[in-house]
């Protein structure tokens, strides 16, 4: 791409989109886990327990991927044995998600990683993050990958760099806006203003 300017259509977004990597050679000691909160694996019958935190979580950051997938797509991927997704449920109920990507041996990615908007701040995060590293050296991984977008939580780059990732690459993502098409409600997000000539 040229340096300048690049009009987008009305109902398109972009974001500047950073990939990060974390050496798994020196890990410090597996944190212990928040109290009273425990991981629980989601498989392909989860369908509506993982949309539900995944929209939740996300729906304030555009995360649109899997609420697009058909329910034999999303049920495929969370079958897969090299695919470890992951509730956190608490003592009041299910409050974070945790993906771990592994079909690319060559680049295993934590695929998803949040908690409920009322739990930002807690530590649940951390912890999660944590937990994420050790499970993926367990596997065998030297490395794992992550990305974020500027349309994303404002820290989560910071996030990620304080757990020990570091950006090594950039891109320019162009997609629809996800609250067009009824795929995310049309009252999220609502730091990035809707541009499709319809009044909100």
């Amino acid at each position: 791409m040229l340096n300048g300017l690049y009009a987008l259509d009305p109902g398109q977004l972009a974001s500047l989109v950073t990939y990060l990597r974390h050496d798994l050679a020196a890990l410090p000691p597996r944190p212990p886990g928040p109290e009273g909160a425990v991981l629980r694996r989601l498989g392909a019958d989860d369908l509506a327990t993982y949309r539900q935190l995944f929209r939740t979580i996300g729906g304030d950051w555009l995360w649109f991927s899997r609420l697009r997938m058909t329910d034999s797509e999303l049920a495929s991927i969370l079958a897969d044995p090299d695919v470890c997704a992951q509730v956190l449920a608490g003592p009041t109920g299910d409050v974070g998600l945790l993906e771990l990507d592994f079909r690319d041996a060559t680049a295993p990615e934590l695929a998803f990683c949040g908690v409920l908007p009322t739990m930002v701040g807690s530590g649940l995060g951390r912890a999660m993050i944590g937990e994420a590293l050790h499970l993926a050296r367990e596997r065998g991984a030297a490395s794992l990958h992550v990305h974020t977008c500027s349309l994303d939580h404002p820290r989560a780059l910071t996030f990620y760099e304080k757990a020990g990732f570091k950006p090594y690459r950039r891109a320019i993502e162009v997609f629809a806006d996800p609250r067009l098409d009824g795929t995310l409600p049309r009252d999220v997000a609502r730091q990035i203003p809707l541009l499709d000539g319809v009044p909100d």
